[in-house]
């Protein structure tokens, strides 16, 4: 991940939510806030369709599709290995269920989508939680 990447990202969250924080933050929190707002915004592109206001429901898809483009291209390939091939073909096939749900009004597609989502959002967390319990431990045996 580069520094046109942290910006990228940056600007696509600021612009997608309605939450702050992201300056001063780092890539990995940055992706997690990418992967919340991903999830947020399909969730309200659901809430959008049962309501039948269509053009909330066109805002929320657009948005959401637009983290996805910048999560798929925040990929290393190079250094990414297998997981980085996985990662590129699930985004790959969220973004066409995500359509499909856009353009069909088809929940099962939303569902799918989200199922696919929340634990690669949740292993995210528990990721850096892991980090940062790491460092805590590797600075307190340095002290």
């Amino acid at each position: 991940m580069t520094y046109g990447y942290m910006r990228n990202a940056s600007a696509i969250y600021q612009d997608t939510s309605v939450r702050g924080g992201v300056e001063g933050a780092d890539r990995h929190q940055l992706t997690g806030m990418l992967y919340d707002g991903l999830i947020d915004r399909i969730t309200q592109a659901r809430g959008a369709m049962r309501r039948g206001d269509v053009p909330a429901k066109g805002t929320h898809f657009a948005k959401a599709l637009a983290i996805l483009t910048e999560l798929r291209g925040s990929l290393d390939h190079a250094s990414g290995g297998t997981l980085s091939g996985r990662l590129d073909a699930l985004y790959d096939y969220v973004g066409r269920r995500l359509l499909q749900a856009q353009l069909n009004d088809d929940e099962g597609a939303i569902d799918e989508s989200l199922d696919l989502l929340t634990p690669i959002r949740d292993a995210w967390r528990q990721i850096r939680d892991a980090f940062l319990s790491a460092q805590g431990t590797a600075a307190s045996a340095a002290a």
